[in-house]
């Protein structure tokens, strides 16, 4: 097996279990310690890999984030489903924070509740929103993150100091047992104090985004109420989940039903 195919193998297993010993690598490919080294020495250059001693482990900081538009094509059904449910939880008259995040753009899509008020930061959402009947929409002012769509900063955590909410939908992008953690700093800012201004915090998430830690704590299990996803996480995620009374609605289940 050339150098190539065998780096493939390696990243596939550690995909699947996280670590990987330079004896393993020896004995699935019939190699030699110092050939086993070379491998990973090439996937470190790579930045795929975190060398520790005795072998190599997958980073657990996640750095990339295609824009808006990429991400709205990835697992498009499944954002769909998430949302769809997320969108049942919407009553009439009902005051709500909707943040800028790809799944939560679909439950503004399937919203058919009245007489809402609406406060978000995503210029995305808010051009959805104005084409429903009886909506109210807050928009908060601020730094415009172009590729994004999402507006943050000081001027609008100031802005939605001034507002109370019933209900507030947020998307994450990974989340660990320590929490949810964001790539966009300072847009978790911002939804931190939103999670002080809302009676109920709703995290829409795929199942994807567990496991995955990003750059930003941008809350913890304490801070939420409801995980709303299409796979159940880790044992060890749903330990930390039970602790703190957080509630998970699979929308795969809810679709079967």
């Amino acid at each position: 097996m050339f150098q190539d195919e065998r780096v493939i193998s390696i990243m596939q297993y550690l995909k699947e279990n996280k670590r990987i010993t330079v004896d393993e690598i020896c004995q699935r490919f019939d190699v030699s310690r110092d050939t086993a080294r070379r491998d990973i020495v090439k996937l470190e250059e790579q930045g795929k890999i975190i060398r520790v001693r005795g072998g190599a482990i997958l980073p657990t900081l996640s750095k990339e984030m295609p824009n808006f538009k990429e991400r709205l094509q990835m697992d498009t059904e499944v954002k769909k489903a998430i949302g769809k449910l997320a969108s049942t939880l919407i009553h009439d008259g009902d005051y709500l924070y909707i943040s800028s995040s790809t799944t939560t753009r679909y439950t503004v899509e399937f919203m058919n509740s009245k007489q809402n008020v609406v406060i978000t930061n995503s210029i995305d959402l808010a051009s959805l929103l104005v084409e429903k009947e009886g909506i109210t929409i807050h928009m908060l002012g601020g730094k415009l993150f172009n590729e994004h769509g999402f507006v943050y900063g000081t001027k609008a955590i100031e802005m939605l100091s001034q507002y109370y909410v019933d209900k507030l939908f947020i998307g994450t992008c990974g989340i660990t047992k320590d929490g949810l953690s964001s790539l966009f700093e300072e847009e978790s800012y911002l939804i931190r104090e939103a999670i002080q201004r809302a009676d109920q915090v709703i995290v829409l998430a795929d199942h994807s985004k567990f496991g995955k830690r990003e750059f930003h704590q941008m809350a913890g299990f304490e801070d939420i109420d409801l995980i709303i996803t299409d796979k159940e996480p880790s044992p060890e995620i749903i330990e930390q989940l039970q602790k703190y009374n957080v509630e998970i609605l699979l929308a795969n289940d809810t679709e079967k039903n």
